[in-house]
């Protein structure tokens, strides 16, 4: 692992399991699969640790997206440890992260059910999976960034929009065509050329020479 990357953890390691336990409930039996009951029997926690730990039905769903983005390593490095080479490193870690986490089951059934759910007056899990999703991914990126713009490596005048960048880059259509039904494992083979080719074309754009 990189020296400086980091993988958030919000939770302790017997929790982490818990929130392992139901994203894998969630893959296997969907929206209604996913009660506090459920996840207590297959965590084998009581209820009242469920509520203590998460509260209530939208703090596990929370506490599963945070949980499920912390996957995606970021580096928080000093601008003066960031070198051209130790930068296209990090960002390529992160590219190949980002590509894994997003092609993955546990993100495409949170996806899906978002989507399925757009339309149901009170639903949070859409803003949730922006929120404590993409966001909490792209402030942790945006950070990174910022470190090599001030190290002297990047040149942008708006950050989000550089990150924003960074991930069309990376991401494409591929989130959509997996969304649509294609095999992830088919595609999985190309994701570090992917990865290597977006960080390319971000540094053509954006490096300083």
């Amino acid at each position: 692992m990189l020296a400086g990357t980091i993988i958030e953890e919000e939770y302790t390691p017997r929790q982490n399991a818990v929130l392992e336990e139901a994203l894998r409930l969630l893959v296997k039996g969907g929206e209604k699969a996913l009660t506090t009951a459920g996840v207590a029997r297959a965590a084998n926690c009581s209820k009242e640790s469920l509520y203590k730990w998460f509260g209530d039905r939208d703090g596990l769903l929370s506490a599963m997206i945070s949980f499920q983005a912390s996957k995606v390593r970021t580096s928080d490095v000093r601008p003066d440890a960031l070198t051209r080479d130790n930068l296209r490193e990090h960002l390529v870690v992160f590219a190949h992260d980002l590509l894994e986490v997003l092609s993955g089951e546990v993100s495409l059934a949170l996806n899906r059910l978002a989507i399925g759910q757009a339309s149901r007056e009170g639903s949070k899990l859409g803003q949730l999976l922006q929120e404590r999703g993409r966001l909490q991914v792209g402030r942790r990126a945006g950070a990174l960034l910022e470190a090599a713009r001030l190290a002297g490596l990047l040149r942008f005048d708006d950050r989000d929009e550089a990150y924003g960048l960074l991930y069309g880059l990376i991401v494409t259509d591929l989130h959509l065509r997996l969304m649509l039904g294609a095999d992830a494992r088919a595609l999985k083979p190309e994701f570090s050329a992917r990865a290597e080719r977006a960080v390319g074309a971000f540094l053509t754009l954006f490096a300083k020479t």
